[in-house]
């Protein structure tokens, strides 16, 4: 009997091990099963959401979280998460997507049906107006309740209460509301793509709206440029204008952006650069290229939206030192309305090596801002390095200046630029210039250096003349050393005047020295640099937007262009 006890209580633990076991992998495997069939269905949703952005019209973009209340439009239920249309406006849920898609058109680039046309109705878009918007006809804010309610139209922008809107507004013909004169209509496009296959190229006759002042906007934006706000300011100028003239430059060059232009009537387009100092020559050399194919008359006007770090060229036009958000994208377009024309010099930069046998072609650039070799070429080219390092870390301005002050703080001990004036020599238009003891010398083309710092004008009682950027003459200062740069940023100091001059000669006569060409550095040995005039580039200036530092240069520029005024 007690055998057979013992073998039951035996029998009975191998049950309870096995048994326990089983829960155990249970418990363990369960969660694992359930996380890998949630990660397939995730996937499988999210390719399905994306095959239907890639065949769809509409420019989709999903987002985990809307910025405001928000209501699909299809079911129209409170969403907190899903896809919008980057160029009409749309707002719908995950599962409403497909539905959306095929029920809503979007933003008509360009008339697919042929005839003349010389206007076009309303596109409505029910729900998810703007905050603040009123209604055009009983002029009482619309979007105020709680759900789907009221309408937009995607072109001008009009709101319209529900019970407001009658037959009449559904076909009255949309006259593309403030910015008409900055839509590229699409009957438009449509009738252009017509008189050239007739091989007509009369473009003026076809001006929309009868209008003497259209003035067409082409936006190229930098999505890598600073702040990384160039994404958001896509979408904001797709609703406002017509997306054929919103260009990502991550996508496509401005040479192929640009040749828009030659579709448009001659000297009539601006181009609004959204991005940093170097986006701006890139586009500008794209300029120069139609100019070499012989499309002068097609040349735009350039303005700039500030996005990169130091951004001395968009200061020195009145476009401010960075931009953050704080100014409305409908505030931006109308001072590219109200911008005045200038001239803006561009300069050739040859950097000839030394050596008798020497085979190599000279580096040529081409420089808008200013030429340096020294300390501020040194943190450039540091900040480069480490920039190419690790590009993730560079995404916001802050991080950027502060990147660069602690490069200045490290050259302020190290001075690795010491005694340049026993390695250079300087001639400005021919004529040898005797240098003090300097760290490095700058070249300037523009009033602004080094982020915001007026620097050839200086402080103090000494009466110099202020620094344009139209005259063909070059501004040359010299500086102690980071700490003397320094002290110039908070108008402690003032540089060291060298002249200035049509033509800038300078030679390195030995060792190798930091140069940097608009903010793009390199380490260069024994060398020639010759600066000379290349050409004017069309640019906007906007006088609205002043610093302290600008009210003398301001009077100045105004004095300037009575004269000019008078002349003409």
């Amino acid at each position: 009997m007690e055998g057979t006890g013992s073998r039951s209580s035996t029998s009975s633990s191998v049950v309870t091990d096995y048994s326990l076991l089983l829960w155990t992998l249970c418990s363990v495997l369960l969660p694992v099963l359930i996380t890998v069939w949630c990660s397939f269905q995730r996937s499988r949703r999210q390719m399905l959401i994306r095959d239907i952005f890639r065949k769809s019209k509409h420019d989709w973009r999903y987002t985990d979280l809307f910025g405001q209340p928000s209501y699909c439009c299809v079911c129209a239920q409170h969403i907190l998460q899903g896809a919008f249309c980057n160029c009409c406006g749309l707002r719908v849920s995950e599962g409403c997507l497909k539905k959306a898609d095929q029920r809503f058109h979007c933003k008509e680039i360009m008339m697919s049906n042929s005839g003349a046309h010389s206007s076009m109705p309303h596109h409505w878009i029910r729900g998810n107006v703007p905050l603040c918007s009123c209604c055009m006809v009983c002029k009482q804010q619309c979007g105020t309740q709680p759900k789907l309610c009221d309408y937009r139209c995607v072109w001008c922008q009009y709101t319209v209460h529900d019970d407001c809107m009658m037959d009449y507004l559904k076909t009255q013909k949309c006259t593309f509301g403030e910015f008409r004169d900055l839509i590229i209509p699409p009957y438009y496009l449509s009738t252009i793509n017509q008189m050239r296959k007739e091989k007509r190229t009369d473009y003026e006759k076809v001006a929309p709206y009868c209008r003497k002042h259209w003035m067409p906007v082409i936006v190229l934006a930098n999505t890598r440029s600073g702040n990384n706000m160039g994404e958001t300011l896509l979408g904001e100028f797709k609703i406002l204008l017509n997306p054929v003239q919103v260009f990502d430059l991550s996508k496509i060059t401005p040479a192929k952006a640009l040749q828009l232009c030659t579709l448009l009537p001659c000297n009539a387009v601006r181009v609004l650069v959204c991005g940093g100092d170097g986006t701006v020559g890139w586009v500008l050399d794209a300029i120069d290229e139609m100019k070499i194919k012989g499309q002068e008359r097609y040349i735009p006007q350039v303005a700039i939206l500030p996005l990169g770090t130091g951004n001395d060229l968009s200061n020195t036009l009145g476009w401010g030192a960075g931009y953050a958000g704080e100014v409305p994208v409908e505030q931006i377009l109308q001072n590219v309305m109200e911008a005045d024309g200038i001239n803006l010099d561009r300069w050739k930069v040859q950097v000839t090596n030394k050596g008798y046998y020497n085979l190599r072609k000279p580096k040529v650039f081409t420089m808008n801002n200013y030429f340096s070799i020294g300390p501020d070429a040194l943190m450039a080219l540091n900040f480069h390095a480490h920039r190419e390092k690790t590009p993730s870390l560079f995404s916001s301005r802050i991080i950027n200046k502060a990147v660069y002050f602690f490069y200045g703080t490290k050259d302020c001990l190290v001075q690795e630029c010491k005694d340049l004036n026993k390695k250079v020599e300087l001639e400005l238009d021919g004529e040898r210039i005797e240098l003090p003891n300097l760290e490095g010398i700058i070249v300037l083309n523009i009033g602004y250096w080094g982020g915001g710092c007026r620097l050839w004008e200086g402080v103090g009682d000494e009466p110099y003349p202020l620094a344009r950027h139209d005259d063909g003459l070059l501004e040359v200062v010299g500086v102690h050393g980071s700490f003397h740069c320094a002290q110039i940023q908070v108008k402690l100091a003032n540089p060291v005047r060298l002249g200035q001059a049509h033509t800038v000669r300078l030679i390195l006569k030995s060792s190798k020295m930091p140069m940097q060409v608009d903010g793009e550095p390199w380490a260069q040995g024994p060398c020639t640099v010759t600066i000379t005039h290349k050409t004017h580039a069309l640019m906007l200036y906007h006088s609205g937007e002043q610093t302290d530092d600008d009210t003398s240069s301001s009077s100045e520029e105004d004095r300037r262009r009575e004269l000019t005024d008078e002349d003409t």
